[in-house]
C-alpha cells in the first residue's frame, strides 16, 4: 500500500516494475520516464488517480504497459 515515491526515477537500471494488486494510490511520478530502459510497466489493480505523465513517452523501450482497474482519467 502506498504511493510511488519520485525516488523510483534513480533506478536507471530496471527493466520490468510489477507492482500489480498492491493497494498503491495516488499519482504516478513523473520521474518514471528516467526509467528508460524499462521494458514493462505492470501497475494494474491498484487505486492510482490522474493522467499518465507525458515523461512516460521518453520510454522507447517499453513494450507492455498495464493500468487496468485504477482510477485515472
Amino acid at each position: 500500500t502506498g504511493t510511488l515515491p519520485t525516488e523510483l526515477g534513480r533506478l536507471t537500471n530496471l527493466e520490468a516494475f510489477i507492482l500489480d494488486m498492491n493497494n498503491m494510490t495516488g499519482t504516478l511520478p513523473t520521474e518514471l520516464g528516467l526509467m528508460t530502459p524499462l521494458l514493462a510497466i505492470l501497475l494494474g489493480l491498484n487505486s492510482f488517480t490522474g493522467t499518465l505523465p507525458t515523461e512516460l513517452g521518453r520510454l522507447t523501450n517499453l513494450a507492455v504497459l498495464q493500468l487496468y482497474t485504477n482510477n485515472m482519467t
